[in-house]
């Protein structure tokens, strides 16, 4: 069959549907749901002819891994995106878990983050199946769990030999071809100062006073080491979580008293060439010019649970590498312009599976998934155009990465 009528086949409501689906399962991370619907995946896989398993990631924790195997010859192609979502928060004027579908959107927690993205190539392939396309090359499915927890499902995955010979991870880009993002961990930071009464103020070293002019330094902060301007881009720190008190237990009921203890908790983005280590030297020459203005002010910054979960890495694939090639002309086929593709902020700051792929077996892989715009907030919900088109472009990358058989 000729592109255009492959492209012309996509069934709007059946994929709006199936996406429905699986937006209706409450798939928190870290919880049973994750497995419910890895089961659902598995079991759908398996309806459209895929060598489909569930995957034990922990002790009653599975993804859905899925296989279309080709007739031999070409080229294979690994599609991932996780399960797992974020909670519900307050503000929804829609139910998070009904699957809504209006004129202009689909709506559901996790939707943008990231289930449009995993049920666009779900659907791609079904579509080429409909259809009777044959592959040359395997087209490999993954349905990870534990992305929130640093990857756990996709690294999980790869220790236990998935892998292809290029990848894309359809995290929410709003179809822009994803390039290069920073790589991301959480850091403490702990002022201890010295406490007086507020009678005697001036003999104290405030440490709330401290945070308070610590904070605008590390969030307008840009780590030394960059490559270039475009790895400098994706530069970024926030602090989160601000608390400060009496002592490292908090005794927050003695405000008359300075505060002689904050505990900081923040997040960095940092580049392919520049690192963690890196980064906490930086942020450690912050709190030396710190203490150097308050005079008795002790400070500390280390990596917040740093043997708990893979850290999430930077990731980086060249503009002129096949598989990016191929999406772009997959997205100017659909979509009839030149694709954005780079660093492009806000994706840029996300950390995803795809570092996991390229740190761990050199694959090369792009990022770009439907949704992004409506992310990660009440009424979380993916333009449907967007939707359908992402479904497109991954049929057409699978045809020319896999080729017809």
């Amino acid at each position: 069959m000729e592109h255009q009528s492959l492209l012309d086949s996509v069934d709007r409501r059946q994929c709006l549907d199936f996406l429905a689906q699986m937006a209706r399962h409450k798939s928190y991370s870290a919880t049973p749901g994750e497995t419910e619907l890895a089961r659902f995946m598995v079991d759908r896989m398996a309806e459209i002819g895929l060598d489909a398993r569930l995957h034990q990631v922990e002790p009653d924790r599975y993804q859905a891994l899925g296989t279309l195997k080709g007739a031999g010859g070409g080229a294979s192609l690994l599609f991932n995106g996780h399960l797992d979502t974020n909670p519900a928060t307050e503000g929804w004027t829609v139910d998070p878990w009904g699957g809504l579908v209006d004129d202009n959107f689909i709506y559901g927690i996790g939707v943008s983050n990231m289930k449009s993205g995993d049920a666009a190539y779900y659907c791609a392939v079904k579509t080429l199946l409909d259809a009777g396309v044959r592959l040359r090359g395997d087209v490999v499915l993954t349905f990870v769990v534990g992305e929130l927890q640093g990857g756990v499902g996709t690294v999980k995955a790869i220790e236990d030999g998935v892998r292809a010979d290029y990848f894309i991870n359809s995290e929410p880009t709003d179809l822009q071809a994803l390039t290069m993002h920073s790589g991301a961990f959480v850091f403490a930071i702990e002022l201890t100062g010295v406490t007086r009464h507020m009678s005697k103020r001036e003999e104290a070293v405030d440490a709330i006073a401290a945070a308070c002019e610590l904070v605008p330094l590390v969030n307008g902060i840009t780590f030394s080491g960059a490559a270039n301007a475009e790895h400098q881009s994706v530069n970024r720190a926030n602090i989160g979580v601000f608390r400060g008190a009496l002592s490292p237990e908090f005794h927050d009921w003695r405000a008359p008293q300075v505060a002689d203890f904050v505990r900081l908790l923040g997040s960095a983005r940092y580049a392919p060439s520049q690192s963690e280590a890196l980064v906490l030297a930086d942020l450690r020459r912050v709190l030396d010019d710190l203490e150097r203005r308050h005079p008795g002010l002790k400070a500390r910054v280390y990596k917040q649970d740093a043997d708990e979960k893979p850290s999430m890495l930077p990731f980086e694939v060249s503009r002129e590498a096949r598989i990016v090639k191929v999406v772009n002309a997959a997205y100017e086929r659909v979509r009839g312009e030149a694709q954005p593709t780079g660093a492009m902020p806000p994706p840029c700051f996300y950390g995803t599976d795809a570092a996991h792929f390229y740190h761990r077996l050199g694959m090369e892989g792009i990022v770009c998934g439907p949704g992004g715009r409506y992310n990660t907030m009440p009424d979380e919900r993916v333009d449907i155009p967007d939707y359908l088109d992402m479904i497109k472009i991954y049929m057409l990358a699978i045809l020319d990465i896999c080729e017809p058989a």
